[in-house]
């Protein structure tokens, strides 16, 4: 049981995982030494609200094959808390949520990468969500600190002079904010995309085990995900014309 003064620092890292890669566990590894956080709960998205339903893998798989990703790190912990969400899954609605699972006095981040956070006016309430948990964005080669100013809400935006100032911060530093603080976390070395675990499933099992842990690798091949489905030839009617035409009489009837 936790004492009384006990506090936690708490990060939520969500997006889609699909599938959960080296790159994912690295930044939340490379988050965790930066900052002391005690948890990272990696919380994949049911529906998010940039992608279609279509596009995703199914959210019991990937759910899956997070947790296989994340069983041998204590601090790492995979959450289902958008899995039965009946809309889109709004980040505001999430940090809402885990706020009310956490004591008052543990600390929450949004930890995110940089080209998403670029995005952030266009989530729902961006200002009550920076009001809400303090943010960790991963940068990466090309960006700065101002960058991450720039994209800030106008009423929250720092003036030219700091994003002046902010442009040398490249790994490092932070922006203060009334209601929060932004980190940067240096750049992660481990970019890895979708469309190449795609293409490595389909190709080549040895460049997977490289892109994904031994764990999700196993599991991707076990369920065939990520491999195209042959389309199957559409099979001929074998109803009787009779039948056919006795059905459209019996409806026009009605």
């Amino acid at each position: 049981m936790r004492g009384a003064k006990t506090s936690l620092k708490v990060a939520l890292f969500g997006g889609t995982f699909d599938p959960v890669h080296v790159g994912h566990l690295a930044i939340a590894r490379a988050a965790v030494r930066e900052f002391g956080l005690d948890r990272v709960y990696f919380v994949p998205a049911s529906a998010p609200p940039h992608k279609q339903r279509a596009d995703l893998t199914e959210f019991h798989h990937r759910f899956a094959m997070l947790a296989l990703a994340t069983e041998g790190e204590d601090r790492f912990i995979p959450s289902p808390m958008e899995a039965q969400a009946a809309g889109p899954n709004y980040s505001i609605d999430t940090v809402r949520a885990l706020k009310k699972k956490l004591a008052k006095e543990d600390r929450l981040y949004f930890l995110i990468g940089i080209d998403a956070f670029l995005d952030l006016n266009t989530w729902r309430h961006p200002v009550e969500l920076l009001s809400q948990c303090d943010f960790i964005v991963v940068s990466r080669p090309g960006y700065s600190l101002a960058d991450v100013g720039k994209a800030l809400p106008e009423a929250l935006r720092p003036d030219k002079a700091q994003l002046r100032r902010l442009r040398g911060m490249k790994t490092r530093g932070a922006i203060t904010l009334p209601s929060t603080t932004i980190r940067l976390l240096g750049t992660v070395r481990k970019a890895v995309s979708s469309t190449e675990i795609r293409a490595a499933a389909q190709k080549s099992p040895a460049r997977l085990q490289r892109l994904v842990p031994p764990e999700v690798a196993a599991y991707i091949r076990k369920e065939h995900l990520y491999v195209p489905v042959p389309a199957q030839p559409e099979k001929e009617s074998t109803i009787p014309l009779k039948v056919l035409s006795f059905d459209r009489e019996r409806r026009s009837s009605r």
